[in-house]
């Protein structure tokens, strides 16, 4: 029997970390998630994370502890409020306070020590450089100086079989992004991308706020799509 490749896969339970674990098997590896419980204000979207590894078939599902809180300095990890409402032109014009600094070179930090254990070929990450809220490390430039980095910092770099970085997403619209995970049978339902959600009475993945910048790109990738989107919200508005 031929031995398929090995990937790591770092799974938050939004749309696009699901759906770059559904590509990365679908492209035929074996697919190790990695998910990271960081502080993050709520912890909803680890159990997601969980449910799409399960559902989507994960060679395994690593949940790793670190704490962020330490830190600060996000709406993600502070007391800090989460911007609401705010139009797609806004969301552009700045990096807004739910970027967790330093937050992607983090999690790869962590992806790329477990594929060396693993001897694997590949990371994939969700970034997107497009429908997204401006945050610097989606950029690919940020991507191409972590692989040239993952080179120089590993044991499988200086051996010469040095991990690659994969993004599939990297130039997708929400849109493209929707389009792809449901014809890979991703269940867009089991996923969580508000950066505010409450916890779901119906037995659900939590329900979104349906105002801050996530909510409304995920509304606006379902839209323009053509697709429902099957997000419970609390009073929700169309995005800007």
């Amino acid at each position: 029997m031929t031995t398929k490749p090995r990937a790591v896969v770092l799974l938050s339970g939004g749309i696009d970390s699901a759906t770059t674990l559904a590509l990365a098997i679908a492209d035929g590896f074996d697919a190790y998630a990695l998910s990271l419980r960081y502080g993050q204000r709520h912890d909803l979207e680890i159990a997601a994370a969980a449910n799409i590894a399960a559902r989507l078939g994960a060679a395994a599902h690593k949940i790793q502890e670190i704490d962020l809180r330490l830190f600060g300095g996000s709406a993600l990890t502070d007391d800090i409020a989460v911007p609401k409402d705010r139009d797609m032109q806004k969301m552009a014009a700045e990096i807004p306070v739910t970027y967790v600094p330093a937050r992607n070179t983090i999690f790869l930090s962590f992806a790329l020590a477990w594929a060396e254990v693993l001897d694997a070929r590949a990371i994939f990450i969700g970034v997107n450089a497009l429908d997204y809220s401006g945050y610097p490390d989606c950029r690919p430039e940020f991507i191409a100086a972590f692989e040239r980095m993952a080179v120089l910092a590993t044991k499988a770099g200086v051996e010469g079989t040095a991990v690659s970085i994969r993004t599939p997403l990297i130039d997708c619209t929400k849109a493209d992004i929707v389009t792809q995970g449901a014809a890979l049978g991703v269940d867009y339902g089991r996923t969580l991308s508000c950066y505010d959600p409450v916890p779901d009475d119906q037995g659900g993945v939590g329900i979104a706020c349906g105002h801050c910048d996530s909510c409304h790109l995920r509304r606006k990738g379902f839209a323009d799509a053509g697709m429902a989107d099957p997000t419970r919200y609390a009073n929700p508005v169309t995005a800007g």
